[in-house]
């Protein structure tokens, strides 16, 4: 749940600088990440609760957007069900001013919700909280219990191009696509794009040779759009990208990045002793908590 506090006031940042739609589209791009995690670890594994038992377990194996997300999502929920900005902003505020410089646990957290609530606001905002599923939402697994709705203004332009390309994929010679087509898109919007790419089905190589050419994404250098285009091509066991995903997850030590590319790398045709091979010889590059994690990833781990 800290996590999920600095992501809830980066997106409120985020907001005042760009407008809500920006944030709200952020949050998006959020949950996607969440969801991914979940599905690696599976929706009842105890790393995917926001207070999960780490008891006999080692805590690196825990890393993930789960703390991030989740808990920005139970934020995002109370602020909704509290009344809004309006009531929950100063709340924030006032559990900054509370507890900084100290460390605190969830029941801390909790206490001083319920009773920031009850002084300023009054019985009626106590009540609300008592409706809330605290069970759900700390000690349950998988996704959220609540799932928020978020405004999709800015994505539904990268929906349409994605159904565009996904709609194309039986024919041989596309004409309906252009460089343009990304020229209005800020790079966020390029991401969440590349990501609707990732939930279809694998386009054709020729398709991604399209795609690559009329977009120029292999020569991108935005970490984000890099990492998303590799995974696409990953997924299609497009081998011409195998060099750039090799390149890119040994010289980028974020572990979003390195560790699934290597990942999915392994899993895919022809790669397996690649990614094996390109680790071992950058073993020393990464941070140990993920040298350790992509190791059991590739079967390496002792």
């Amino acid at each position: 749940l800290n996590e999920g506090f600095t992501v809830f006031v980066e997106r409120k940042i985020l907001g005042r600088m760009q407008g809500k739609e920006a944030a709200e589209f952020s949050a998006i791009i959020g949950h996607k990440a969440l969801a991914e995690s979940v599905e690696l670890y599976g929706n009842d594994h105890p790393f995917t609760a926001l207070r999960p038992c780490l008891r006999g377990e080692d805590p690196d194996d825990a890393f993930s957007s789960v703390p991030y997300e989740k808990g920005f999502n139970l934020l995002y929920y109370l602020e909704k069900h509290l009344g809004g900005a309006e009531v929950f902003e100063p709340y924030v505020k006032a559990h900054v001013q509370e507890f900084a410089g100290r460390s605190i646990n969830t029941d801390d957290w909790k206490a001083f919700l319920y009773s920031f609530m009850e002084k300023t606001f009054g019985q009626e905002k106590v009540e609300l909280l008592n409706k809330v599923d605290w069970e759900a939402w700390l000690a349950g697994t998988g996704m959220p219990p609540v799932d928020n709705k978020f405004d999709d203004t800015l994505a539904k332009a990268c929906n349409c191009l994605c159904k565009k390309w996904d709609d194309s994929r039986h024919e041989a010679k596309p004409t309906q696509f252009s460089p343009k087509d990304l020229d209005e898109f800020t790079s966020t919007q390029t991401v969440v794009f590349l990501e609707r790419v990732s939930e279809i089905a694998p386009l054709p190589h020729p398709h991604l040779d399209l795609m690559d050419e009329l977009y120029k994404l292999t020569e991108v250098r935005n970490s984000e759009i890099r990492f998303r285009w590799q995974m696409i091509c990953l997924k299609a066991d497009y081998e011409k990208i195998y060099p750039e995903v090799v390149a890119f997850s040994t010289t980028m030590g974020r572990m979003k990045f390195c560790r699934p590319l290597l990942r999915s790398l392994y899993l895919a045709k022809n790669g397996a002793e690649l990614a094996r091979k390109s680790f071992m010889a950058h073993k020393s590059f990464f941070h140990p908590i993920a040298s350790g994690m992509i190791a059991k990833d590739l079967g390496l781990a002792k």
